[in-house]
């Protein structure tokens, strides 16, 4: 059975004159011309957004470090010596940060060639 150029190539669909549902024509039609929102966001107010917490951080560290700076003992593997409070707090932070982030990507590391190793090879 061959079908005519003219004829729609499945029957349209419509809903009763009572009927409680509508047919949900959204995807049918075309995209609407409204403006797009001017005041949506975007790449560089993100960077602003990192740049004004970032700022806010450096203020915050500025007045721990001016409040904190009594001297204290240090002691750590045999070394031993004096140094401002704040001083001591960041650089154990710092380091803290560090020894997280170098798990982290070990482990990042050890996915990544367990993906690599268990994906099919079709290259």
């Amino acid at each position: 059975m061959t079908q005519r150029n003219d004829q729609p190539s499945e029957p349209a669909q419509s809903t009763p004159a009572g009927s409680d549902t509508e047919t949900d024509t959204s995807s049918v039609r075309a995209p609407s011309t409204a403006p797009k929102d001017p005041l949506r966001g975007s790449r560089i107010g993100g960077v602003w957004a990192g740049v004004l917490a970032l700022g806010v951080l450096l203020v915050l560290l500025v007045i721990f470090i001016a409040q904190n700076t009594r001297r204290v003992e240090v002691s750590f593997l045999g070394w031993e010596g004096t140094a401002p409070l704040a001083v001591t707090l960041l650089i154990a932070t710092a380091a803290g940060l560090l020894l997280t982030a170098l798990a982290g990507s070990l482990r990042i590391l050890q996915l990544r060639r367990r993906v690599k190793h268990t994906r099919p090879r079709d290259r």
